[in-house]
């Protein structure tokens, strides 16, 4: 399941390992919005960890999550989150920097206008 943009191009969300967990670095914005989310020890809290982070960001790209050995994590350098482009190839068209702070959408505009015609 994913979302085609135009027929050629797909997004998708990789729940990975919880940036803001109530037991590990815990935030005074998730605390006044009353959102408590401890690191998951299971990959079933995992997925209700990633279901309440949709649900609450009100996210409709299609989502999966990564195991708890975190190998996509490790693979994409992707804690506590980070933007590729995958081309149809399966190689990375663009990385960006570490979010938030590292977001740049425009950067991802542009490669996705000049390098897949989007």
């Amino acid at each position: 399941m994913r979302l085609q943009l135009l027929g050629r191009a797909e997004f998708l969300l990789v729940y990975i390992r919880e940036a803001h967990a109530a037991d590990e670095w815990r935030m005074e914005s998730n605390d006044n919005r009353g959102i408590t989310v401890f690191q998951p020890t299971n990959f079933d809290d995992r997925t209700s960890a990633a279901r309440g982070c949709t649900g609450d960001l009100m996210i409709s790209m299609p989502a999966v999550v990564d195991g708890m050995d975190d190998a996509v994590a490790k693979a994409y350098g992707a804690w506590p989150d980070r933007i590729y482009v995958i081309d149809a190839q399966g190689r990375i068209a663009y990385q960006g920097g570490v979010g938030p702070f590292g977001f740049k959408p425009g950067e991802v505009r542009e490669v996705l206008r000049d390098q897949f015609g989007l």
